[in-house]
């Protein structure tokens, strides 16, 4: 199925029940069940698995654009579509046959939803370095002990990508792995639920994995592969769903604000405040400022579907913006709506406390920034 009509089965849903869905999801800081589950029905979360697993086998640009589409109706709901799109990312890059007929044909059937699970307590946003221990018990058999944070869609995914370092004495320094945990498996202790200020829809549990046994053909890839993981799938796929999602949050408070301008008038005057030529500059800097980081991201997923040089820097640079972005167009709308913005019941109430988390989400602005300011003076992105 081509790509315009794959997003306009996205558009649809989201129009409908994901918008229905929504003000629950954000109230009771409920999982958002029906929207995923439609998404699966749909087959649309087969969106990146590749086709000869029966995925749409589409790229970075098709899920910054379904997180986007998603992200306009509800930023939770995105977050756990893009999280599970990243997961299904990395299974797929490496996978053995073996995989793809357990997990990736699964997935691409709409049977099947996984997600990541790579940040930990103390190590904040160098997700990238787990302390979580892998260690082989047999040679069928690897045996997983550690905690793991902010894992989206925590205890409703069928499977998790558990990021690991080996211990053994022969698994070298730093021998940093991924593996798959099914939800099934003995020794998985979900923490309580998630309770923000804001994302509250996106269940982001603390896990802990107390002796568990995984088959050894649950590994992703070889061995020490978690580095090339990380740059190659996780942080490309990672980025560019989150920049979705925000994408689609500032697109909201612009058309909110917009349509408040176009709906409201000064009763002593009668004159709509559309026709003030104030409020029609500054609305107009605001989707300038939203249509120039559109054009920046989807840039950028482009570049990594084409696998170009310049990608990564890109990736890293679109999400640092994308949070700027949502964070102050939501903030300026806010301000141009008036005081009728500002009720705990307004339409941009969830849309301000959505927006902030996207400059602490790992890797955060400041991280993605000082990133780039490595590549550029050739300085180790991973410096201490």
């Amino acid at each position: 199925m081509p790509l315009d009509k794959l997003l306009s089965k996205f558009r649809t849903l989201a129009e409908g029940i994901i918008a229905e869905e929504a003000p629950r999801v954000d109230q009771e800081a409920r999982w958002p069940e029906k929207s995923m589950r439609l998404l699966q029905q749909e087959r649309l979360t087969g969106l990146v698995v590749p086709q000869e697993c029966g995925g749409w086998g589409q790229g970075l640009y098709a899920l910054g654009q379904a997180c986007e589409v998603i992200g306009q109706v509800s930023a939770s709901t995105a977050l756990c579509f893009g999280m599970h799109g990243v997961g299904a990312a990395v299974m797929a890059a490496k996978a053995s046959p073996r995989q793809k007929k357990a997990f990736l044909e699964p997935i691409a059937q709409g049977l099947h939803l996984t997600t990541l699970a790579l940040s930990e307590p103390g190590t904040g946003a160098h997700f990238y370095y787990p302390q979580t221990q892998l260690l082989a018990v047999s040679p069928d058999e690897f045996q997983l002990e550690g905690q793991k944070t902010f894992v989206t869609n925590g205890g409703h995914a069928d499977s998790y990508v558990v990021s690991t370092v080996g211990v053994e004495p022969e698994a070298g320094f730093h021998q940093f792995s991924c593996a798959i945990v099914e939800k099934c498996a003995a020794g998985l202790d979900w923490g309580p639920a998630w309770n923000g200020i804001g994302m509250r829809g996106n269940s982001s549990r603390s896990l802990t994995l107390h002796q568990v046994t995984i088959p050894a053909w649950h590994l992703l890839g070889e061995r020490g592969d978690q580095l090339w993981y990380i740059f190659q799938v996780v942080a490309p796929y990672f980025l560019t769903a989150m920049a979705g999602t925000y994408l689609g949050l500032a697109q909201a408070a612009l058309d909110r604000v917009r349509h408040h301008l176009m709906q409201r008038h000064y009763s002593h005057s009668g004159l709509s405040l559309h026709q003030v030529p104030l409020l029609q500059h500054r609305l107009g800097t605001l989707w300038a400022k939203v249509e120039r980081t559109r054009q920046l991201l989807y840039h950028a997923a482009r570049q990594g579907d084409a696998q170009g040089a310049g990608a990564v820097m890109s990736l890293l640079a679109a999400k640092a913006e994308v949070a700027h972005c949502a964070v102050e167009v939501v903030n300026e709308a806010m301000t141009l709506a008036g005081g009728s913005a500002y009720r705990e019941d307004s339409a941009f109430d969830v849309l301000l406390r959505d927006a902030r988390a996207a400059h602490v989400m790992s890797p955060t602005t400041d991280l993605l920034y000082t990133w780039i300011g490595r590549a550029l003076l050739d300085q180790p992105l991973l410096g201490d």
